[in-house]
């Protein structure tokens, strides 16, 4: 159990020198929050020009506490970089990921994978929809977790050990038209289960990680 924090940046002049400002600070509280084990992931989103746009960050904690204690501790959060901050509570998928990049690992220079933001309906047959489907699509990434395609995905919730109301997906697919190729042919689409779905490109930035659940 955890929470995701999906956090945009403004679109100001002053935006990218205010998140550079603080970009030391901020690397050094998601590496002890990583080596610590509270910090699952966190990468950052761009917009399809490449300008840094935000950030998707992906707390294992047990409670709202400790979403409070990032976000209390967190550069981008109170030093004016983030503008809009979402906060859910999220799941991850136990699959067979591979293991994220660690301290030493080059940093691309550009995109590699695209996050996935994708909402359900909101209408009565909402949670059914994905229940019929849910066996065939955890069937699909499986595999893909394991040939590091899906590099961590998992379930929004509606409330801590909730019911799931959405997902987020980071895959292996540098640009919209393949990411959006991918999200075709997965049963949550092909079945109606995600209705509004949002696309990031992002790269990873090494840190000292632990395990995601399922990982070897």
């Amino acid at each position: 159990m955890g929470y995701a924090v999906l956090a945009f940046d403004g679109d100001d002049e002053g935006a990218s020198a205010r998140r550079m400002a603080v970009r030391d600070r901020h690397l050094d509280v998601v590496t002890a929050w990583a080596a610590d084990g509270r910090l699952a992931l966190g990468v950052p989103l761009f917009t399809a020009a490449g300008r840094a746009a935000g950030s998707l960050m992906v707390l294992d904690v047990p409670d709202r506490a400790g979403l409070d204690a990032y976000l209390a501790a967190e550069p981008f959060n109170h030093e004016g970089v983030w503008q809009k901050v979402e906060t859910y509570p999220f799941r991850i998928a136990p699959l067979p990921y591979r293991p994220l990049p660690q301290p030493g690992a080059p940093i691309a220079s550009a995109p590699t994978h695209m996050v996935i933001l994708a909402m359900d309906g909101r209408d009565a047959g909402a949670e059914q929809r994905r229940l019929a489907v849910r066996g065939a699509h955890m069937e699909r990434v499986r595999p893909m977790a394991e040939d590091g395609t899906l590099a961590m995905g998992g379930a929004i919730l509606d409330a801590p050990e909730g019911r799931m109301i959405g997902s987020i997906a980071v895959i292996a697919r540098a640009d919209e038209a393949s990411a959006r190729a991918w999200l075709a042919e997965d049963p949550y689409v092909t079945g109606g289960v995600w209705q509004d779905i949002a696309l990031h490109p992002t790269r990873f930035a090494p840190l000292p990680y632990r395990k995601l659940p399922g990982a070897a």
